[in-house]
Parts: structure tokens; sequence; C-alpha cells
């Protein structure tokens, strides 16, 4: 291995504890600590006390705290802060990258070069969109009547970030909420906090006042249960899995809070018989095994009109075996491990159960020798599987493609749209007609044509059906985190007086 036993960099930052809350870095008080791991050798690199529920409710209490001072300020100083706090992030950016690559598994040059750079971008895009949140024109809609819109923040904002792109998802969910006036209490993922506090820290240094972003990590049974009943947060912002949303929707609705949940995927790549074979080759493997396939818009399921059906298999399975899969801080790594083994273990289950039903092209094992003590799965391409199997149809997170024939364009678009799921999808096709009818009839929050994967923070990102509802990045996430408020003039004293007779009559 290269270089093993990487040290966590940034742990003297981290050393007051897991916890932040009120611009201090805290200890938990659970009484039970964790461990964050990195995958790629099964070292322990922190570890911390999980928040209680007291701990939540120290957060909360200290978000509230903060929120009308910090609601109270002009979109000016709020974008100056942000502005701010993205240079921060720019001078710090390599320690960022190397406690995300640290904790995730991730190759070192997808987080210099995809995560961190996202982040310092979303930051400086937030801190331009917070001079620009606008109601309604104002205007006489009802006789002598003015009225206008007003757009005015929730108050305390929870949220719960996955560990898939920890520094990303603290980013989506505390930009737009801080942006608009409010206050917020993220948890992390209790495997992946280390980004998610070094951020905090980072937006106490730029000047973002105590208690306008706060940090607990613990259990999601606990903690982020706590949270999300909790009384004096208004909003819950939750990116994780469908099923553990449900569970968060079903709390939330006991409060009547406002609700922005991304989940699930299962991302279809539609190929189509006119494509360029090569570009629809090389973007299967990128789309597939973007963070080791861990990523709800990753492309799962590349459904291939039949005429290039057999050579796009022989092709995607000749480029995936190409793959180099290693340490994430080697400079070669293209693919590093899986979060941990507990999901290597997952990802596998799905590739053994779907040989009794499907050909296993290339992959579908762990590699041995060096790379043995890591979460490690080799990339998996499965061909041949029928449309209701479970490989196709449950979300497996892992570095692993199905591929599936088609022969009509009907068929291809009716199999892309047959999962509970849609949060992202692609076409590929040189004809306009062909993708402009794709990304129409295809149920998905982003459809790409002859790409997969790229994201911006001027548009926004959120899903259909089972994957959620709301949106993260651009101006459209802003506008989730207000509340609009009708606000109504009288212009004339008579036009009072008349309305007051034709409700009351003449009693005095």
């Amino acid at each position: 291995m290269h270089n093993p036993g990487h040290r966590f960099q940034a742990q003297d930052r981290l050393a007051g504890g897991a916890q932040y809350i009120g611009g201090r870095l805290t200890q938990g008080t659970s009484g039970r600590t964790h461990a964050v791991v990195n995958p790629a050798t099964g070292e322990e690199v922190y570890t911390y006390e999980l928040a209680s529920t007291a701990d939540v409710d120290a957060a909360v209490a200290a978000a509230r705290a903060a929120f009308p001072g910090w609601a109270a300020t002009t979109p000016g100083e709020r974008s100056d802060a942000l502005h701010r706090f993205a240079a921060v992030l720019a001078e710090r950016a390599e320690e960022f990258a190397q406690a995300e690559s640290l904790q995730c598994g991730k190759p070192l040059k997808l987080t210099r070069e995809f995560d961190v750079p996202g982040t310092i971008d979303n930051t400086a895009f937030f801190a331009g969109a917070a001079r620009h949140l606008q109601g309604q024109s104002a205007g006489e809609y009802s006789g002598d009547h003015t009225s206008y819109v007003r757009r005015e923040p929730i108050g305390v904002v929870g949220s719960i970030a996955p560990w898939n792109y920890p520094l990303q998802m603290a980013a989506w969910k505390i930009l737009p909420a801080i942006a608009a006036g409010n206050t917020i209490v993220l948890k992390p993922a209790e495997l992946t906090p280390l980004t998610s506090l070094l951020f905090a820290e980072a937006a106490t240094h730029a000047g973002v006042p105590d208690g306008v972003i706060n940090i607990v990590t613990g259990l999601g049974k606990e903690a982020g249960e706590h949270l999300v009943g909790h009384p004096d947060v208004a909003m819950t912002s939750f990116t994780g899995s469908t099923a553990v949303g449900r569970r968060v929707a079903e709390i939330a609705t006991s409060t009547v809070k406002r609700l922005h949940l991304e989940l699930g995927g299962k991302a279809p790549f539609l190929v189509f018989d006119d494509a360029d074979l090569e570009a629809a080759v090389h973007g299967a493997v990128a789309g597939s095994l973007i963070n080791t396939g861990q990523d709800c818009t990753a492309a799962t399921r590349a459904y291939v009109q039949r005429p290039l059906y057999e050579a796009f298999v022989e092709r995607t399975g000749a480029l995936m075996a190409s793959v180099r899969v290693g340490d994430p801080f080697a400079p070669g790594t293209d693919l590093g491990p899986l979060i941990s083994h507990a999901q290597r273990d997952r990802v596998a289950g799905f590739v053994d159960r779907a040989r009794g039903y499907a050909r296993v092209v290339t992959g579908g094992e762990a590699p041995q020798g060096e790379l043995k003590s890591g979460a490690y799965y080799a990339p998996t391409l499965v061909a041949d599987a029928a449309q209701d199997s479970e490989i196709v149809q449950a979300e497996i997170f892992g570095p692993v493609l199905v591929v599936l024939p088609f022969d009509t364009d009907g068929e291809g678009i009716a199999l892309a749209n047959d999962t509970p799921y849609g949060l992202a999808a692609s076409a590929w096709s040189r004809d306009v007609y062909r993708a402009n009818r794709a990304t129409r009839e295809i149920k998905a929050g982003c459809v790409w044509v002859n790409d997969h994967i790229p994201i911006i923070s001027e548009m926004p990102h959120g899903g259909y059906k089972a994957s959620g509802f709301g949106k993260d990045m651009s101006a459209y996430s802003f506008e989730e985190y207000t509340q609009v408020k009708h606000v109504m003039f009288d212009n004339t004293a008579v036009a009072r007086k008349d309305w007051h007779r034709t409700v009351f009559g003449d009693r005095p």
C-alpha cells in the first residue's frame, strides 16, 4: 500500500470533540464512543463521544438563540460572511481534501478536483444568492389595497446528512439555510463527521456568528430522531435512503414542520442505437463508478438498444476491468474502497444472488493481496438480468452496473421509468428529437444528454417519486428555506370604514 496509516492532519483542530455547539467544540454526553475508520485500511483515525439527546437540545437552543440576530442581518451582511467563508475554504482546500479522502475512502484526486472545489463554488454561489431573494411585485389587486409578498427565514433548521459526500452534503444543507437568514443544526453520519465539523469551524473563523451553524454527531435512532421531532425545529432536511426518509417524514409530521427529502435513486442510462458507442461506454463506466458507486445519481441500469447491446457489454466490461483499484492516496488510483466492510458485503450479496439469473461479465469479487484489509470491491458489470429482478430494481450503492437490451424507443423509456425512483437519468443519442423525447418522458429530477453525473451550483438537484421532494443547490433550494408572507395595505381610511360597515353594519 502507498504510505499506509495516513494520519488525520486536522486532528488538532478537533481536539475538543465532535459536537460543535454555539461556536465551540465539545464532547458528546451519551457515554458512548465511536471511531472514524479509514475504509482503505480498517485503521481507526479519530475517536469521539457520541451526542445524546441533551446535546441535541443544547444545539437547538444555541441555534434558536442565534436566530433573531442572524435573521435581522441584511442580505449584504450575510453575503459578505459567505464570501469570507469561501475564501477560508479555499485557503484550507488541501486539508479538507485529505480529511474527506481519509474518512470516506475517496481517491484524493476526486476530493481535490470535485468535492472540495464544488463545495467552495457552492459557498460562493450562495454568497451571491443571498442578495437576490425576492418576493413578487407589489400591486393593487383589490380596490384601494396594495399587496406584496415577503420571503422570510423559517427559523431553526434541523438537517441530517449521509456518509457518501459528507462535505458537499454539509454545504448543500447549511449554505441555503443560513443565506436565507435561518440557523441550523446538522447531524452528519456518525461514520464521517470530520469535514462537517471542519466546515462549521471554518465558518466561525470567517465571521459567521456563534450558534448559526451547529453540528451534533450521534446515532440516527437517538440524536437524529430527536432532532427531527424537536418542537423548536421549524424545518427538517434529510438526505439518505427512501426507507429512512419515510421514518423521518412520520416524525416530522407530528409537529407539522417543513420537510425536504432527497432520497434514493436507481438512475437509468439509456443508449439509443444511433449513439456514439465509445462515448457511451466511457460515460457508463465513469457514471457508474463515481465515488465507488456510492452516489444516488450514479448510473446503475444501462438500457442499450439491441443493435449496440453486445458491443456495449463487451467494451464496457473491458474498460471496467482496466480501472485501477487501490489506496485513495496513491496518485494512480481510480477507485477506492466502499465506506465499510458491511457495505462491501451488502454489495457482494446483490451480485452473488444475481449469479443465479444473470451473467457477471467482469468483477463480482473483493480484491485480495494488499487490498484485502480494506472494504474494496471490484468494478462489476452484470448483463441479461430480468427487469423485475432484485439487482435491477433495488438500490445497491456500490460499483455495479446492470445492462439490459431494448428494441423500440418507447420500450426503452418505459423501462427507464420502471422503478419507484426518479432522481436522475441520462439519454445517449445523436438525434436531437430522440434525445428531447427522452428528456420529456423520463420521470426524473435531472436528465443528462450524452453525459452522466456532472452537477453545477446554479441548477437544482432533487427527485421525483420515491426519490423525494425539494431541491438542493440553485435558487430553488434557496427559496425552500424561506416562508412566504402576504402583506396587504388599506390605502384609505374610508375604505377601512366601508369594509367595517359591510361586515358589521352601522353599529358604533
